[in-house]
């Protein structure tokens, strides 16, 4: 079985097999490569959703799993998975990503591993947010994100619905309109640079043609102008940082 094969028992993926289809295929590249870095780890899921990310970490391993979800009525849905041995590790947390993140550090967390999985294209604050997440010491930041296709180091801003569980969430008290930020890859590699951390990009390529279906977000398209994409952030040696 694949590790998302349980969620059609939940009311929330009923009659949704496309999507718990792209949930599997994603968990080959999003959690599947780091079981060595997630087994024992303190880990941190930022825009948790119903906390389907912070589940998969706790099933493969993780010692404790924080997830930050600020819509309550979607982080609520946690409750329902599977309790299984693992489920008891983690802790779901009702906050803006920001505020989570400015709490977690003044209350002197450190997670090993954080994920920030369909978020990085929902901000604004990019450089702010690896800052903070910075600040708690990871060892690997994994992101998994739309990234525009131009060349060059871009942010493009969009508007976007606030009403939508998926979306952004208010960025002032009663915002129905968003606004984002969508960065290019080479954006996202000079703030990296930028913080410290070297990037390592996911070989979505791998994959064989017969079975994207599902995922074809993360392969050139010239009718999309955006591409999904799965990179890894790791510290630098404090050497090579200053070269």
């Amino acid at each position: 079985m694949a590790f998302f094969d349980f969620l059609p028992e939940l009311a929330q993926y009923d009659g949704k097999e496309n999507q718990i289809a792209r949930l599997n295929k994603r968990f080959a590249f999003l959690v599947a490569p780091f079981l060595t870095d997630i087994a024992g780890a303190r880990v941190l899921d930022l825009g948790a959703h119903d906390g389907r990310w912070a589940y998969a970490f706790a099933g493969a391993g993780a010692a404790a799993v924080t997830a930050i979800e600020a819509r309550a009525d979607v982080a609520a849905q946690f409750q329902a998975f599977p309790e299984t041995p693992f489920k008891g590790c983690i802790s779901v947390r009702v906050q803006d990503v920001f505020v989570g993140l400015q709490a977690s550090i003044a209350a002197k967390e450190q997670y090993d591993v954080i994920a920030i999985y369909g978020l990085l294209y929902h901000v604004m604050d990019h450089f702010r947010l690896l800052d903070l997440v910075r600040q708690l010491h990871p060892k690997l930041i994994i992101i998994d994100s739309d990234f525009i296709k131009q060349q060059g180091a871009i942010i493009r801003l969009v508007r976007e619905r606030t009403d939508k569980n998926l979306n952004a969430t208010p960025q002032i008290p009663g915002q129905s309109i968003a606004v984002k930020g969508i960065p290019s890859r080479a954006a996202l590699e000079m703030m990296a640079q930028g913080l410290c951390y070297d990037v390592t990009w996911s070989d979505w390529d791998s994959l064989p043609p017969d079975q994207r279906s599902g995922v074809s977000d993360y392969y050139l398209s010239p009718d999309r102008n955006l591409r999904r994409a799965t990179c890894t952030l790791r510290p630098q040696l404090l050497e090579q940082a200053f070269l």
